[in-house]
């Protein structure tokens, strides 16, 4: 695929999530075309997939077909999978509009009994993406607030203290985006993933306090995508789980395996 048709999936991908959610966003998926796109361009269709979910704000039911496509099964619109969360517990996403009432918030998570084991590299990617994303959504509605909202006479952008919670999250959304890139095993998946959480919280830290009490409420976006952040980190592992996953494998191997070539 090169440049100008990956420009033109990027677009129609963006406004297909502009306009649609949840199942409606599947079945806008799949007519573009991203069962094809998942099995023959993997690399290329889940960063700008679930980037887009973060940036957008849109939800589907996706993770699905990235874990199943890995574990060699089909992928089937109404197959889902049981995934790992946080505290050794386990969720699967529903491709229905039933949104959770002990996870998900608006999204169709569900709790139930421990699965069966499944592999998780490609979805941890995928998460890391989905992360990556909403944490420049909230990025970029703080950076919008600081430079129209003015205190004392002057834009709040103007302020140091606000600068450099920016700055800081931009820092760590930066970092976690060139962990993603270089990520093509299961270790640099794992830390690519947590890093992408460790990102997105971080995000969520700084720009609540630039938004400051506008933030708080159910008007403003913001909240919309601190809950997806939140939620989006613990599955399949939340950062602080796979930092210390990272820590023990490391002990038990005795060396840290290089990662990338600069």
């Amino acid at each position: 695929m090169d440049a100008a048709e990956l420009a033109l999936l990027t677009e129609a991908l963006h406004k297909a999530m502009t306009t649609a959610s949840g199942p409606e966003l599947d079945s806008a998926l799949v007519d573009l075309g991203w069962h094809e796109l998942l099995t023959e361009l993997p690399d290329v269709a889940v960063p700008v997939v679930f980037e887009l979910l973060g940036t957008t704000g849109a939800h589907a039911s996706i993770l699905n077909d990235v874990v199943r496509a890995e574990a060699g099964l089909p992928i089937d619109r109404s197959e889902v999978v049981a995934l790992p969360f946080a505290g050794n517990s386990w969720v699967r996403w529903d491709r229905t509009h039933d949104a959770g009432t002990t996870v998900g918030g608006e999204l169709p998570i569900h709790r139930v009994p421990q699965g069966d084991s499944i592999p998780v590299t490609a979805g941890r990617r995928a998460l890391g993406w989905w992360l990556l994303g909403t944490g420049k959504s909230m990025l970029d509605l703080a950076r919008t607030h600081a430079v129209e909202r003015a205190q004392f006479g002057k834009p709040v952008a103007a302020f140091q203290a606000v600068r450099h919670r920016l700055a800081e999250t931009l820092v760590a959304l930066e970092g976690a985006e060139a962990t993603l890139l270089a990520a093509d095993d299961d270790l640099g998946a794992l830390l690519a993933k947590a890093a992408a959480g460790r990102a997105a919280l971080t995000a969520a830290k700084h720009c609540q306090q630039v938004l400051g009490g506008i933030g708080f409420t159910a008007e403003h976006d913001f909240h919309r995508h601190l809950e997806r952040a939140m939620i989006l980190d613990g599955i399949l592992g939340n950062a602080r789980e796979l930092t210390q996953e990272a820590g023990r494998l490391l002990r038990t191997t005795g060396h840290a395996p290089r990662l990338t070539q600069l």
